[in-house]
């Protein structure tokens, strides 16, 4: 089960969201990850959510930065999604069994 909770690892910190007239979000979140696996994962989970545009990873800072239709999704419904592919990200935590199994470079949380 998704737990819906900061934690230590992935502070809750949203980069700030610009919005432009056609209800198109500009918005970046920290996303737990490691690797390239892990970026590959998180940005094919995210663009997966409908409403979704874009989505883009920075490995360095653990920021992803996302172009999404409000009227279509919400930030919360593709942090969920992204939790649920097993990464943390500041406001949901992945469930322990999907973590485990993601590969051993993929494992974040020390």
């Amino acid at each position: 089960m998704m737990n819906k909770t900061a934690s230590s690892a992935s502070p809750i910190h949203d980069h700030g969201m610009t919005e432009n007239i056609s209800g198109m979000v500009n918005e970046s979140i920290n996303v737990a990850g490691s690797c390239e696996m892990c970026r590959e994962r998180i940005e094919n989970t995210a663009k997966s959510v409908n409403g979704v545009k874009s989505a883009e990873w920075d490995i360095t800072s653990g920021t992803l930065h996302l172009w999404f239709d409000r009227s279509v999704t919400t930030l919360e419904t593709i942090r969920k999604a992204i939790a649920e592919a097993g990464h943390d990200n500041g406001v949901f935590k992945a469930p322990d069994n999907v973590y485990l199994n993601l590969p051993e470079c993929c494992h974040y949380r020390k």
